[in-house]
């Protein structure tokens, strides 16, 4: 069941257009040591890419964009790095630049936890990443660093999440930790919570998201 590109764009452009305090937006804002003008564009592209699964299988959902992933990426869950090394399916690394002006790419270690896991389950090219709050909630240090989101702004990711998960329906959804699940469960949204992989929760993360494939023959 592969989603319509004209509806993949539309809810792209749909996510680009909130700009809300302390919240930065990856698809619409360029960050401060972001190399090109376009940088945000390039971030829509790369998430084009990766929503465009041929057989989407499952829907994983976690709390918020981060700082050393998504915010740089334009995926969730989903690290510069792996990106440049071609680690990402359906994201094309042949000829792609560095969009960061860091030393080195940005790496997160729960999105390397989360795709290494996912090739580990044959789950890589048939799932599709999210978070409750598509943006970065800036912490107490500024860019680099994350916050947990607040009431206000898991409320306004909310109605996001619904458009998301109406492009891939009938499919196993995945909760990662207790911000998303809270969210899908206000959404009324049947999901499967396992362990968030951080803060040593990768062992957790993995057995939960087995547990799912059997049970769901995904």
């Amino acid at each position: 069941m592969r989603i319509s590109s004209l509806k993949i764009k539309t809810f792209i452009q749909n996510i680009t257009k909130p700009q809300f305090p302390g919240l930065f937006n990856p698809w619409s804002q360029c960050s401060e040591d972001d190399l090109y003008a376009d940088a945000h564009l390039q971030r829509q592209t790369r998430f084009f890419q990766h929503l465009s699964a041929p057989n989407p299988r499952l829907i994983l959902i976690g709390e918020a964009a981060g700082y050393q992933g998504c915010r740089y990426s334009g995926i969730p869950f989903t690290s510069e790095r792996l990106v440049l090394e071609g680690a990402i399916p359906r994201v094309d690394a042949k000829g792609i630049e560095r969009i960061s002006s860091r030393t080195r790419p940005w790496s997160e270690p729960s999105a390397t936890i989360v795709w290494k896991i996912l090739a580990e389950l044959e789950l890589s090219d048939a799932t599709v990443l999210f978070n409750a709050v598509p943006w970065h909630p800036e912490g107490i240090k500024g860019p680099g660093s994350n916050r947990t989101p607040s009431q206000a702004e898991k409320g306004e990711g909310r109605p996001y999440l619904k458009q998301f998960l109406e492009l891939f329906p009938n499919i196993p959804v995945a909760a990662l930790g207790n911000v998303s699940s809270q969210t899908l469960s206000a959404l009324e949204v049947t999901h499967h919570k396992v362990r968030h992989p951080a803060y040593g929760g990768a062992t957790q993360f993995r057995e939960g998201l087995s547990q799912l494939v059997h049970a769901s023959s995904i």
